[in-house]
């Protein structure tokens, strides 16, 4: 029923949401402080509830409609998808607002065409455990870049993966830790 199925996260992992995000901060007049955090408050030295609240701003900007693709992400999950007849289902801690989650449909969609069939919007910052547990035992590939939601699939018997950044290079796990989708693309097809 799943054996041609990845879940997916959006940001970090398909899209480079670093890079606008930093854009749009720059815009705005903060000032980069620790590019490694993940922590935006940490990364722009703002307090923890004004970082929350900027990155809801963001992702509910118009903005989050015109993120770039990461990396390699296009080019290898268009092959996954059209050599290899996977499709992706993309779970997002974005925003459920109307119009962001429409902004991500159609970026998604822009960018990775067919191959993105399905997209799960969760509030903002929101846990990914109740959105992957209907898959729970599956073995699905889960391709992540925030190592607790990795590790929350792993859990529920997800093959997770986790796409290397600045703030997960030290976690240390048995989930693998890859650079780009090139690795994925060469993972998958053996």
């Amino acid at each position: 029923m799943y054996n041609k199925l990845i879940l997916t996260d959006a940001d970090g992992v398909l899209l480079d949401w670093e890079y606008a995000f930093n854009i749009w901060m720059n815009e705005k007049g903060y000032k980069l402080v620790s590019p490694l955090s993940y922590n935006v408050g940490k990364r722009y030295n703002i307090t923890h509830e004004q970082g929350k609240d900027l990155i809801k701003y963001f992702n509910e900007s118009a903005s989050i409609g015109y993120l770039p693709p990461l990396r390699d992400a296009m080019h290898y999950v268009r092959k996954l998808h059209e050599e290899c007849g996977y499709i992706f289902k993309v779970i997002t801690s974005l925003s459920t607002h109307p119009h962001a989650v429409d902004l991500r449909k159609k970026n998604l969609n822009k960018l990775f065409g067919t191959a993105i069939d399905e997209v799960i919007c969760l509030e903002t910052g929101a846990d990914k455990d109740e959105a992957l547990a209907q898959y729970e035992g599956s073995g699905l590939l889960w391709v992540e870049d925030k190592y607790l939601n990795a590790e929350a699939g792993s859990l529920l018997g997800l093959n997770s993966i986790i796409v290397e950044h600045g703030h997960n290079m030290d976690y240390n796990s048995s989930i693998p830790l890859v650079k780009n989708w090139k690795e994925i693309y060469e993972m998958v097809r053996g």
